[in-house]
């Protein structure tokens, strides 16, 4: 009996090896994936922050509604309906957009709309008389704004700006279901193949996590050196 017991468990443990020798490759092809989508969400988000950021501070009313009212609606509504709507909405207007570009719209729209807030608190964070003294010496509101103002709410904003993207890359597991062969999509293909699913959920669990371990370890650097350049 505990021969057979024995040569049952090495069995299973070949099977574990093999599903694993198997997966892995589409594990990090999908994680590369995950990595592109993340990375030019991230860069989107960044520049629709802003905008927006400075949109929710400037006096102009139209612009503060507007940017405002964006926010409010992407923040207000769950990432995963946004995605349906931009893969799965948008074609009964005649709008056909590929998975991995309405994987990208999606997560870089919606980040958009944190990131715009981050920046509001950002700036209203820094002390009213830094505006004036530069206005004081000629000037522009825009140069203000752009050599005085946001370098120093960045340095602020860098560590709620770092747990944004962390979510961000942990919520684009979401892309999945909208057909993106991204991390978890793989997973859950491999799955099927191989019905190992504690094994290779497991698996794609770690992935993330090394890539969140990464992530975190480069914004505490640059929170760092932005210290020390202070």
């Amino acid at each position: 009996m505990l021969g057979f017991m024995d040569v049952e468990s090495w069995q299973h443990i070949q099977e574990i090896r093999e599903a694993l020798v198997e997966a892995l490759p589409f594990l990090l092809k999908g994680s590369i994936m995950t990595i592109k989508i993340t990375t030019i969400a991230v860069i989107m988000g960044i520049i629709l922050g802003v905008v927006l950021g400075l949109a929710r501070v400037s006096k102009n009313k139209i612009a503060n509604w507007i940017s405002k009212g964006y926010i409010e609606v992407f923040r207000g509504t769950p990432l995963l309906v946004q995605l349906f709507i931009l893969y799965y909405g948008l074609p009964s207007l005649g709008i056909n957009l590929p998975p991995y570009i309405a994987a990208v719209l999606g997560l870089g729209l919606n980040s958009g709309a944190y990131v715009g807030e981050i920046v509001r608190g950002g700036i209203e964070a820094i002390n009213v008389g830094q505006m004036e003294a530069a206005r004081s010496v000629g000037m522009s509101y825009g140069q203000s704004m752009r050599y005085i103002i946001l370098p120093q709410a960045f340095k602020q904003i860098i560590p709620a700006l770092g747990n944004e993207f962390i979510a961000l890359l942990k919520d684009s597991s979401l892309v999945s279901v909208i057909a993106v062969k991204d991390l978890t999509r793989q997973g859950r293909l491999i799955i099927s193949r191989t019905y190992q699913s504690f094994l290779i959920f497991l698996t794609v669990a770690v992935f993330y996590f090394v890539m969140v371990f990464v992530m975190t370890r480069l914004v505490n650097y640059a929170e760092r050196k932005l210290k020390v350049s202070d």
